[in-house]
């Protein structure tokens, strides 16, 4: 079943091929023993043409970074670089900087409620329903995140080369599946496996800004 607690996510868009990207690869593996915490490793492709090509790389990461730039108002994209809830970037090894805006995103309140129930026939539906008499976003998708929970790759050329790096939730897939005006509940079919073997999932719950980027998380849970 789904562990109905909900999660902050924190993405971390990085590179195997990004010789500063090591220690906050780490810190995102110590961010996962956290209660609470879902970190996730989105790995950007332009840096593969300096001799390593990122073996967990997806253009989809650096149009999603890309994305979050131009909603935060700037044009420039750098690795690595973390993003706390959808709503605050970060340099990605600033590691006290990164844990107080963590705990702000902990410390608020939690207006969005989801959870997993079992449908009449038997379906798992992801149920999803305000908790507020505040008004809220009314451009809300739903995502489903699939990511593999530790990878190690040795790494033979480029700016790493001669490194081991363990990677920590590394994503290999977000799909929307749903939206949501924020008002009534509402109820989606989950996909059945979701995730394929080796594999976990998240559903995240993300608003989108006036120009059409990826907005504030308004609510996330993660799957078994």
């Amino acid at each position: 079943m789904a562990q109905d607690r909900p999660v902050v996510i924190v993405e971390l868009f990085t590179s195997q091929g990004c010789s500063s990207c090591p220690p906050a690869d780490a810190f995102l593996g110590e961010l996962a023993e956290h209660d609470g915490v879902l970190p996730l490793a989105m790995h950007v492709d332009y840096w593969d043409y300096i001799g390593w090509k990122d073996t967990f790389a997806r253009p989809e990461h650096t149009l999603r970074q890309k994305a979050y730039a131009y909603g935060f108002g700037t044009r420039s994209i750098y690795t690595p670089q973390m993003v706390v809830g959808g709503a605050d970037q970060v340099v990605g090894s600033h590691v006290m900087q990164i844990m107080e805006i963590l705990h702000r995103h902990q410390d608020g309140a939690q207006n969005v409620a989801m959870k997993v129930i079992k449908g009449d026939n038997g379906a798992r539906l992801l149920r999803v329903e305000r908790q507020t008499h505040r008004n809220l976003p009314t451009a809300l998708f739903i995502q489903l995140v699939r990511f593999i929970p530790k990878a190690t790759v040795d790494i033979k050329r480029g700016e790493n080369a001669g490194r081991t790096i363990t990677s920590t939730n590394v994503v290999t897939d977000i799909s929307s599946f749903g939206s949501w005006d924020g008002k009534s509940a509402v109820e989606f079919e989950l996909p059945t496996p979701v995730a394929p073997d080796g594999q976990d999932a998240a559903v995240v719950l993300q608003s989108e800004t006036k120009g059409g980027y990826p907005g504030p998380i308004l609510a996330a849970i993660r799957l078994d």
